[in-house]
């Protein structure tokens, strides 16, 4: 469990075990948590081995840097996550394998798995293709996210929210187990897809169906 008392340490945190997962390599992936005015996010270049909490940068909600350092060069996405979904404190972008492998194929995580419903809907989206460290990948990833706890990035990787980072690993860890899955699945064949109805069900057992943010 990632304790937050300790924000800059939390963030550490987070992304140290992102890269134990095998989630992130090298540069790649950052973390950003909503703080008062803003938020913190990891700094262009961070890596497990590299980052330090002098280190994160301190970004306001207009995109204003608060202090020293350079922020992720996908501060733009998590900024505008951060502002169209109040309810949501913690942003987890990474290049997980089957995520990326998913995404390049620019399809949607389907209802082939129950599971599926703890994202808040009937799918997980796929974003549409927005040129990295960009504005517009910002906007379509908001676009994929309503109502939904995770999305994938066309091309590109994937997304999670939570109200806590722990909350938004949990959901990582989920997502790229999931997309692992179907995608062996249908190395046998066209998977079978829950229906809608079924999935509602579900969705209402997690308790979060169509509400977009995970409880925690």
């Amino acid at each position: 469990m990632i304790n937050e008392d300790n924000l800059p340490n939390a963030i550490i945190e987070t992304v140290h075990r992102l890269q134990e997962k095998g989630f992130n390599h090298g540069n790649s992936g950052n973390v950003s948590r909503r703080v008062s005015g803003g938020m913190l996010i990891t700094p262009t270049g961070a890596n497990s081995a590299n980052l330090t909490p002098d280190r994160l940068v301190h970004v306001d909600a207009a995109g204003v840097v608060m202090g020293e350092g350079i922020p992720s060069s996908e501060w733009h996405m998590h900024a505008a996550i951060l502002n169209a979904y109040p309810d949501a404190n913690a942003v987890i972008h990474t290049h997980a394998d089957a995520c990326v492998a998913l995404a390049c194929l620019c399809k949607p995580l389907p209802s082939f798995h129950y599971m599926v419903a703890a994202f808040g809907g009937t799918d997980v989206r796929c974003a549409r293709y927005a040129t990295f460290g960009t504005a517009d990948l910002g906007t379509s990833a908001v676009e994929a996210l309503k109502d939904r706890t995770a999305c994938l990035l066309a091309n590109h990787g994937m997304i999670a929210i939570g109200k806590t980072l722990e909350a938004a690993f949990q959901t990582t860890v989920k997502l790229e187990t999931l997309a692992r899955q179907y995608l062996m699945a249908l190395q046998g064949g066209a998977p079978v897809l829950l229906p809608e109805e079924e999935m509602a069900r579900v969705g209402k057992r997690y308790g979060n169906y169509g509400t977009g943010l995970l409880p925690g």
